[in-house]
């Protein structure tokens, strides 16, 4: 395996003052480095170690330039992604990283865990003519790579802060869609208060994406950006409980409110045995473990269930580092069960990879019928039904069907629930006046992200169900230009 030194030397071969079109076709796509399968299984420190100066620059170049820029139409914040990409071939990464931040407030953390292969890089001119979405052009590494340099630097670029408005808004919840409104509404001169229900802000950035793939003290960094632009940031703040919402409004004299609260309400089967005891939903799993440091059993009192035998329903990013993160907690095997083939799993291929490196294994084709257990009601195996796949369902992919017959239990001491997240049921239970649909989500005005409370918005997992960082980012700038005109009259 080549060392970091040894890659660079080996792109900075390759680099040339400019390029012809077919010769940008010709230089072969850049991979990161990463930490040796066999050694990052045994520490929580970042999988991907990012490009270096000279990867960068030669990615760079195969962008085509496209004059109609396909690849902006993936973006739910509508990057300008060729010309940060053009400022990166110039070696000018403060001129991308200004271009980058006219959109986002969050490009180190959108550059490592958003699904490029599915928003931008799918519409990318070079992908579609090697018929191949992972020939397409690095741009989420790319946007992670100028991130990374300026803050390596120590240059943070503070947007312009416009004159005061006197309006006070309300950010509830502090993840990538409150953040992104946060940030535009304090650009426009109001002054905002964020209220995060848990001890530390980051939402799920936080408690939901392990460090190895996403380290804290990145989104610690963002989110003291915020601070510094003068977003107050209240931690230990429940909305709902701490104060309703109706409260904030008509007794703490807020103007308008953006409600980012999330999908924190893990589902479940509802299968025999599910009640056991070694049976976690991946929200438990993964707070105790990103948010509470669980696997630091020197320095942190949260309490870790030890396995052996660990079994993760479900088949998204959740499910996988969920595996990843059992496997650095001790276990000695750890199995994804699946009930749809490799071809649906809907985790990034990214993701996928990396956690087959690290030795998780995977069950396709398989569903669970019952959790079984021992008369202490811990965790003994599951019971297990084989499925084929018959026709498309709502989301596009083949409905497994089960197969009679073919039950059978298999040991497992363990079982984490990954098959997603309902939206968060508090502000609805202490605000009826709020619409939501028969899932719990809000349901808002599509073009404003207005509820059906005058003054009150929402954006993110809380209207979408559980869905991209990015995704949410772009509904919560919506949310705020709306708010903005909202508050202007």
């Amino acid at each position: 395996m080549l060392d970091r030194e040894e890659v660079e030397k080996e792109a900075k071969s390759l680099l040339k003052e400019s390029y012809t079109q077919k010769e940008k076709i010709k230089i072969p796509a850049q991979d990161m480095m990463t930490q040796d399968p066999d050694q990052r299984v045994l520490n929580m420190n970042e999988v991907a170690l990012g490009y270096t100066p000279s990867q960068a620059i030669l990615e760079a170049n195969r962008c085509l330039q496209c004059k109609t820029k396909p690849c902006i139409e993936g973006c739910p914040v509508r990057i300008d992604i060729p010309a940060f990409i053009k400022k990166v071939a110039e070696r000018d990464v403060e001129g991308a990283y200004d271009i980058i931040s006219e959109s986002s407030l969050l490009p180190s953390i959108c550059g490592r865990v958003c699904p490029q292969e599915s928003q931008c890089q799918k519409y990318c001119t070079v992908g579609k003519m090697f018929k191949d979405v992972d020939k397409s052009v690095g741009i989420g590494r790319l946007e992670r790579y100028v991130a990374d340099v300026m803050r390596e630097q120590g240059n943070e670029n503070l947007p312009k802060i416009e004159k005061s408005t006197g309006k006070k808004v309300g950010v509830v919840g502090s993840g990538p869609a409150s953040i992104s409104a946060a940030a535009d509404l304090r650009k426009a001169g109001h002054e905002v208060f964020m209220f995060e229900a848990l001890h530390k802000g980051g939402g799920v950035l936080v408690y939901g994406i392990p460090e190895f793939r996403l380290p804290k003290e990145i989104v610690a960094k963002e989110l003291n950006k915020l601070e510094k632009m003068g977003v107050h940031i209240e931690t230990n703040f429940l909305v709902g409980r701490t104060r309703k919402l109706q409260e904030l409004l008509d007794v703490d004299g807020f103007d308008a409110i953006f409600i980012g609260t999330g999908a924190g309400l893990p589902k479940f089967l509802n299968i025999p045995g599910e009640n056991s005891i070694g049976v976690f939903s991946a929200n438990e799993y993964l707070t105790r473990s990103n948010l509470m440091y669980s696997y630091d059993k020197e320095n942190s009192k949260t309490p870790q269930y030890v396995s052996k035998n660990v079994a993760v329903f479900g088949g998204g990013n959740v499910a996988m580092d969920s595996a990843r993160t059992a496997l650095r907690l001790g276990a000695e095997n750890v199995t994804i069960v699946y009930r749809r083939s490799k071809e649906e799993l809907p985790a990034r291929r990214e993701e996928v990879h990396h956690a087959i490196e690290e030795g998780v294994k995977f069950l396709f084709l398989h569903s669970p019928l019952e959790v079984c257990a021992d008369e202490k009601q811990r965790v003994t195996g599951v019971k297990l039904i084989t499925c084929e796949l018959g026709e498309p369902d709502a989301s596009g992919r083949r409905r497994p069907v089960e197969i009679k017959g073919t039950e059978k239990v298999f040991e497992f001491d363990t079982v984490i629930v990954a098959i997603g997240n309902n939206s968060n049921p508090l502000i609805k239970l202490t605000t009826p006046e709020i619409e939501t649909n028969r899932r719990g989500n809000f349901v808002v005005n599509e073009d404003t992200m207005e509820t059906s409370i005058t003054g009150v918005y929402a954006g993110g997992d809380i209207v979408l169900g559980a869905a991209t960082v990015i995704k949410a980012m772009g509904q919560g700038r919506k949310a705020a230009k709306a708010m903005n005109e909202f508050l202007k009259k």
